[in-house]
């Protein structure tokens, strides 16, 4: 991206600026024609920091009129279109388009696993974490856990992908009630978290803290589980604001921490 047009945009997502990144990639997209390769990449860097900032009908909304132009542009099967699309999915699950975000999801891990290239397996591996998510959603959660465990295998890489991968089966772990395993996971997803770049850390805030609240909270460690649940919510109030899906799901266990409190 060094040199073009989207340079200064994508820096101020990296850096969790996400009103200035918008507003940023808007203008490029606006000044440039349709069909142009940095007008749709500047639509894309738009969703994702439109998406960020809780707006999510919004996001999908900006994914759906960039989607035709990356498919023309780089090809159906490019991995920047893929990626297009499971960025796409992900927002579904915020607007609890569950079985919508399942099904396209599947569809690019399985597009990914086809495909050749250095960027495939962690596109891949960022598709099976939005179908985890999703399965959990539904309350599949030995499904999502099978999903989880076998995607880890198959990415060995200690990276962004890796952590969200072990944050879903957490996730899928406290929907079992398997909550000593899930605050195992959790604790493995912490370390590959904080060894990460800040600016590979900014879209996956509060999620941690979250995954050990849930566990917490089902080891009945009531205050324990309050005080990351709160360092959760500020965390995303902070990052993503008040409308955020992750924002809301903090302040809802939150809520249910202290209505269960004696």
């Amino acid at each position: 991206m060094a040199g073009t047009p989207v340079v200064e945009a994508k820096a101020l997502y990296e850096a969790g600026r996400y009103a200035e990144a918008e507003a940023k990639a808007r203008a490029v997209a606006r000044s440039r024609p349709r069909d142009d390769e940095y007008a749709a990449v500047a639509l894309n860097i738009a969703a994702l920091a439109t998406g960020a900032q809780g707006r999510h009908a919004e996001a999908l909304a900006t994914y759906d009129e960039a989607l035709p132009a990356f498919s023309r542009i780089f090809g159906a099967d490019h991995w920047l279109t893929l990626k297009l699309r499971s960025d796409r999915a992900q927002q579904m699950t915020s607007l609890g388009q569950y079985t919508e975000c399942e099904a396209e999801c599947a569809a690019v891990a399985e597009a990914a696993g086809r495909g050749t290239g250095p960027e495939m397996p962690f596109l891949a591996a960022a598709a099976r974490n939005g179908l985890v998510f999703a399965l959990n959603a539904q309350g599949r959660h030995q499904e999502a856990e099978a999903l989880a465990r076998e995607a880890l295998a198959a990415h060995r890489v200690r990276d962004r992908a890796s952590v969200v991968l072990r944050l879903g089966l957490a996730r899928s772990l406290n929907g079992q009630a398997r909550h000593e395993e899930a605050l195992t996971e959790a604790q493995g997803a912490e370390k590959l978290y904080r060894a990460l770049p800040d600016d590979q850390r900014n879209p996956d805030t509060g999620a941690v803290e979250l995954a050990f609240a849930n566990a917490l909270l089902g080891l009945r460690r009531a205050p324990d589980a309050r005080r990351k649940a709160s360092a959760a919510h500020d965390a995303c109030l902070a990052s993503f604001g008040p409308d955020h899906s992750r924002t809301v799901e903090a302040r809802t266990l939150l809520e249910r921490i202290d209505g269960t409190r004696p």
